[in-house]
């Protein structure tokens, strides 16, 4: 597994995107519905993002290993939507300065069971959320999914990191135990899924996400081998499409090709994506 996203970088992007999020969110007003999100308001996404990033600073301040141990409290929202940018400003501050130094190597519970370390899985964690879901506020701003994949921006080489962070949740022990109706769902006799970005060269080896289903389950590699179907697509087309916040023939103005057995791609997405999460 290689992940190439630096955790300064990882640390900018968490606060740009959580400083975008905040923005949508105020701009759609709190009752407005979210499109991708369907039982959520514009107020939803704001609070979950900013206990989220609560949540998991004080894990990270705590050098919590224990996962009994996890905190019970969540923050409190405030009622403004005025005072949201400033309330998510400050979790952003304080989760991107919890992710950092000692903390990205201390022993910290790592939810995902795989090799990183806890800082980094919920490094990599948090800058999923802001991401995804600033595209779920972006969406309520917008009006639709569509409206909003025009204009909400993903640098090539923060989704292709967010790409890798989801397959190898999908694909973890910890994934199988507590989505086992999922994990069941992926399992199969040797079809494939080779996801490519097409933002060349921009990126390295994180271009190619080689995915196969085996009776075992699914397993993925970097790879850009031949497979029953491809997706070609920038990385940030590709990371929408499989948390199911565009269609699979989506993407920012058809920028998507699907190549082979469609039919894979949607059974994939339909069974793989962090609903609402």
């Amino acid at each position: 597994m290689s992940y190439e996203l630096s955790a300064e970088r990882a640390r900018r992007a968490l606060k740009q995107h959580t400083g975008g999020l905040a923005e949508s969110a105020r701009a759609a007003g709190p009752d407005a519905p979210v499109p991708t999100a369907s039982d959520w308001s514009a107020a939803d996404v704001v609070e979950h993002l900013g206990q989220t990033q609560h949540w998991v600073a004080e894990i990270l301040e705590r050098r919590i290993a224990d996962p009994t141990q996890l905190p019970t409290e969540m923050a409190a929202m405030p009622a403004d939507p005025q005072s949201w940018p400033a309330w998510l400003g400050d979790s952003a501050d304080r989760a991107a300065a919890a992710a950092s130094g000692a903390a990205l190597e201390a022993p910290v519970f790592n939810a995902a069971g795989d090799e990183r370390t806890g800082g980094q899985f919920w490094l990599h964690s948090l800058l999923n959320e802001a991401v995804v879901h600033g595209f779920d506020a972006a969406s309520a701003a917008a009006g639709s999914a569509e409206a909003a994949a025009g204009s909400y921006d993903i640098d090539a080489d923060v989704a292709a990191e967010l790409i890798t962070n989801h397959l190898a949740m999908l694909t973890s022990l910890t994934w199988a135990a507590r989505r086992s109706d999922s994990a069941d769902a992926l399992r199969g006799t040797g079809q494939t899924l080779h996801w490519h970005a097409t933002d060349e060269p921009t990126l390295g080896t994180s271009r190619d996400w080689f995915i196969e289903r085996g009776p075992g389950g699914a397993s993925w590699r970097h790879a850009n081998d031949a497979a029953d179907v491809t997706v070609h697509g920038p990385a940030g087309s590709l990371l929408l499409i499989l948390t199911r916040r565009l269609p699979p023939t989506g993407g920012h103005a058809g920028d998507v090709a699907i190549e082979g057995d469609a039919d894979l791609v949607r059974h994939w997405v339909q069974h793989t994506a962090h609903v609402a999460d």
